[in-house]
């Protein structure tokens, strides 16, 4: 892999400069969580070292497609859970679903 798990750490750092992450109270640091995840995907990347370019660009992201669509999930369980409404752009991609393919 061309990038070690703690260059990734800091590209995740740098990221959530724009965009930060809300921790909340879980019971695990959040340096811990971030040195969990970058080992487990250098790892992941280590292990498609036998793929295509191709197949590790769609392997990759697949991956994030499906992080991008579990983090809507549970953010809008979370919003609903606590009575909060969601923003005009979440509101609107629904919408567009409720409406069906071609809305």
């Amino acid at each position: 892999m061309s990038i070690t798990p703690q260059e990734l750490e800091l590209l995740m750092q740098e990221v959530e400069k724009e965009d930060p992450i809300d921790f909340a109270d879980l019971p695990f640091g959040e340096h811990d969580l971030r040195a969990l995840i970058s080992n487990h995907l250098c790892e992941m990347a280590d292990a498609m070292d036998s793929f295509s370019d191709e197949d590790k660009h769609l392997t990759l992201l697949a991956v994030a497609a499906k992080l991008v669509l579990e983090n809507m999930v549970l953010n809008i369980q979370l919003l609903r859970r606590h009575g909060v409404p969601l923003s005009e752009s979440a509101d609107a991609l629904l919408s567009r679903l409720r409406k069906g393919p071609g809305a």
